[in-house]
């Protein structure tokens, strides 16, 4: 039977280190308010005019590089982003041309921040399938497009100037600081290929999506319930920022993330005890300490990166897995756990062998 292993990894950080005493200059907020209720420290925020294409192009050549894969070799392309480049096309046949990749398949993929575990599961599903042997898997955000701040205002957070804001603006900023706060930009790459024997490869996938409660995480605007998509109202009122309730978010992932991963395992005759490493998507640091502790989890098998990077998206686990692969940290026959949550609400787990 033929498996999908993961046979290479790759990353890319946008250049601007935004710290969280930056931010205190825009909006009512401290270093010590971010680090207690997100372990955030640092993010990193694209220029200006960089897209999420843009940034998933040197994550994936790394990837191929150190895979050993020519991209004439890649026959299947799944793009997961929530910040795509254009309303349409999707960023995947974007991402094909960049590369000069043969014209393939390029799913593009809106799960949000279990984007990548639903990703994977495609990928594994064409190779068993025998559709693909060879599969670029992308998770990439640029999040900044979200923040809606004026030209003064990045001027301030850049220290570039030192002028007041905008009357209200600072009020603005501070009613949404409880997101804007915790996401930064990057993304990351894995590819995939084909492998015959045991011992290696994607062991399983346990994913699920409850619609019900959608709103809880969601933009409310920009978007075709609307008549227009857009319009300078929706923008007026901030709606094409997102919403969240906090508390219920905070629940549905302790809850659901805890469960998936027993299920997961359960149903492959393992525990806790046979694994190597658990790769969490980091929306934030209390949700996957609560997390680790329900599972019985000690701290030397999880892994974090919140604190420098902020909320990637569907960049936070092969963002992980990059890390963690070049730090000598994942083995072959390693068994490495994979779970998140997102909106939707979506959520997930993966087993992988390295």
């Amino acid at each position: 039977m033929l498996h999908a292993l993961i046979a290479g990894s790759g990353s890319e950080i946008p250049p601007n280190l935004v710290k969280n005493e930056a931010l205190a200059r825009i909006m009512d907020t401290s270093d010590a308010w971010i680090r207690e209720r997100t372990g955030v420290e640092t993010r990193y925020f694209v220029d200006a005019g960089t897209s999420t294409t843009d940034l998933a192009v040197p994550a994936a050549r790394r990837a191929l590089e150190r895979a050993g894969v020519a991209p004439e070799e890649v026959d299947l392309v799944v793009f997961a982003t929530m910040t795509p480049d254009h309303f349409f096309p999707g960023n995947g046949g974007l991402l094909q041309a960049r590369l000069g990749l043969r014209p393939v398949p390029c799913f593009d993929i809106r799960q949000q921040c279990t984007g990548f575990l639903y990703g994977l599961q495609l990928a594994d599903a064409h190779v068993r399938a025998g559709l693909a042997k060879t599969i670029l898997v992308v998770g990439a955000e640029v999040h900044t497009g979200f923040m809606p701040w004026s030209a003064g205002a990045w001027a301030r957070l850049a220290g570039d100037v030192d002028a007041p804001l905008a009357p209200g603006e600072w009020e603005f900023n501070t009613r949404i600081r409880h997101l804007t706060v915790l996401f930064g930009d990057g993304a990351a790459a894995v590819v995939v290929r084909a492998h015959e024997g045991a011992g290696r490869g994607v062991v399983d996938h346990l994913l699920a999506a409850d619609g019900a409660d959608y709103d809880k995480l969601c933009v409310p605007g920009v978007g075709f319930k609307h008549r227009p998509f857009v319009d300078h109202a929706q923008i007026d009122r901030g709606d094409f920022v997102p919403i969240m309730e906090g508390r219920y978010v905070f629940k549905m992932a302790t809850t659901r993330m805890t469960e998936v991963a027993q299920a997961i395992l359960a149903r492959n005759g393992l525990t806790t005890g046979d694994l190597s490493l658990v790769l969490m998507h980091q929306a934030n640091k209390r949700i996957n300490e609560y997390v680790q502790r329900a599972l019985g989890i000690p701290d030397e098998k999880v892994v974090h990166n919140i604190h420098k990077y902020g909320n990637t998206t569907a960049a936070t686990i092969p963002l992980l897995w990059d890390e963690c692969a070049r730090a000598g940290r994942i083995g072959p026959g390693d068994l490495v756990l994979l779970v998140g949550f997102g909106a939707g609400m979506t959520w997930g787990a993966t087993l992988v062998r390295g």
